[in-house]
């Protein structure tokens, strides 16, 4: 059976888990650039873990209560674990303040510890209630395509909270990210913002577990961040970058699980749906970090060699001009530079085509254009020396003596125009 996408989110089946996949996605990026700004990336790693134990108890507690399948059942379970990882936050603040224990240790050692706890409590379920275990695993790994309407309106509640959060403090998240002091000095209490910063966290991983998993949700707050970080240049951008990107894996993921298996007919091919949004997501941040302009790792590349071509031409122009009869050789330019025949011949090509140079006896010789290219490149040249040495390194005499005779001339009428302005 085909779908279209429109089927996504008309279609009974199909309708929960792709609107409620796409606004935990969205909900989690948002919280997810305050974690990444605040370099507190580990910090989502560590609750998604610590809220395992209050799954299995939840599990443990309110199983013989409720029907699996029941509204109070899920939200007994995220509440319990929404406790859960409260208390791992008070014991990672504990060790940190009351024990002087490093951050990255003190995350390390809660996480590992609280779903220990919550391993043990599992395992405990799998050979007393096999039925109630497996409602465990699915908070574990995540299981987006069994979700109900319910959890439509889960999700829309979240995703409304966090954003009406995140545009009425504005300004005091903005400050609580890149400048502290100055929030003080203003009188905003810091220590609520950052009570909010926490509980935003908080409630946004317990809730996306249903989705993605206990294991993967941290992957669910950093990638849409770290891939908006990219072209963002503003805070608001960088939000409003990272909840599109959320929403586009959060859709994807669910069109892909679904879509992708039906091209195997006859086959038992399963993409479930959780991995597939981290998966989706994780592939946007790799392409933008590599593909991105202007800081991705391609467009730097090409950048560099860009740079790298200029100042090898400049430098042709320039040997070429302080040449007797401002005439040189191919072989006196790979020489001079450094560099391959393949190089020189590149350079020398790209320079006849600006009708920078021209041949004159078998030797590369400057045109008229290109004598004033290459006097207009000296004079930067020593325009940029002057600067580096006046007002960078505040060592104009200590080097004097590396410098040439040109550039030591120039040097010494500027300081004679500084004496005369009276500058000393």
């Amino acid at each position: 059976m085909s779908f279209d996408l429109i089927s996504f989110f008309t279609d009974p089946v199909l309708r929960a888990p792709t609107l409620g996949s796409i606004f935990m996605c969205i909900s989690s990026s948002l919280v997810g650039v305050l974690v990444f700004l605040r370099k507190r990336s580990l910090l989502g790693e560590a609750l998604s873990h610590t809220s395992y134990p209050g799954v299995a108890l939840a599990v443990s507690t309110f199983a013989a209560f409720f029907s699996p399948s029941s509204d109070g059942f899920v939200f007994a379970i995220l509440f319990f674990a929404f406790l859960s990882s409260v208390l791992g936050l008070l014991c990672i603040d504990f060790l940190k303040k009351r024990f002087r224990v490093y951050d990255d240790a003190a995350l390390t050692f809660v996480l590992s510890s609280f779903f220990g706890i919550g391993v043990l409590l599992a395992s405990r379920l799998q050979t007393t209630h096999a039925v109630w275990y497996k409602q465990v695993q699915t908070f574990l790994y995540g299981q987006a395509a069994t979700m109900r309407d319910v959890h439509i309106f889960i999700y829309l509640a979240l995703f409304i909270f966090i954003l009406l959060a995140v545009l009425i403090l504005y300004k005091n998240i903005q400050m609580l990210i890149f400048d502290q002091n100055y929030m003080r000095s203003l009188g905003v209490q810091v220590r609520y913002t950052e009570m909010l910063f926490v509980f935003l966290t908080c409630l946004a991983v317990v809730v996306g577990i249903r989705s993605v998993g206990v294991v993967m949700m941290a992957g669910m707050l950093i990638a849409p961040a770290l891939t908006a970080r990219c072209i963002a240049k503003s805070l608001k951008q960088m939000f409003l970058f990272a909840a599109l990107f959320g929403g586009v894996s959060g859709f994807l993921g669910n069109y892909l699980s679904v879509s992708v298996p039906e091209l195997f007919p006859g086959t038992r091919f399963v993409l479930p749906t959780g991995p597939m949004i981290l998966i989706i997501a994780s592939v946007l941040c790799f392409a933008f970090l590599i593909f991105s302009p202007p800081n991705g790792l391609l467009w730097k590349k090409l950048s560099r060699k860009k740079i790298k071509s200029k100042i090898l031409l400049d430098e042709t122009l320039k040997f070429i001009y302080s040449r007797p009869g401002k005439l040189a050789s191919i072989f006196q330019i790979k020489e001079e530079l450094s560099i391959s025949f393949l190089r020189a011949y590149f350079i020398l090509w790209i320079l006849f085509t600006k009708r920078f140079l021209m041949l004159k006896n078998g030797s590369c010789c400057l045109t008229k254009r290109g004598s004033k290219k290459a006097i207009d490149i000296f004079k930067c040249h020593r325009l940029w020396g002057l600067y580096l040495i006046d007002f960078e390194n505040d060592c104009r005499y200590s080097s004097l003596y590396d410098l040439t005779p040109e550039l030591l001339k120039d040097l010494q009428e500027f300081e004679h125009v500084k004496y005369n302005h009276g500058e000393k």
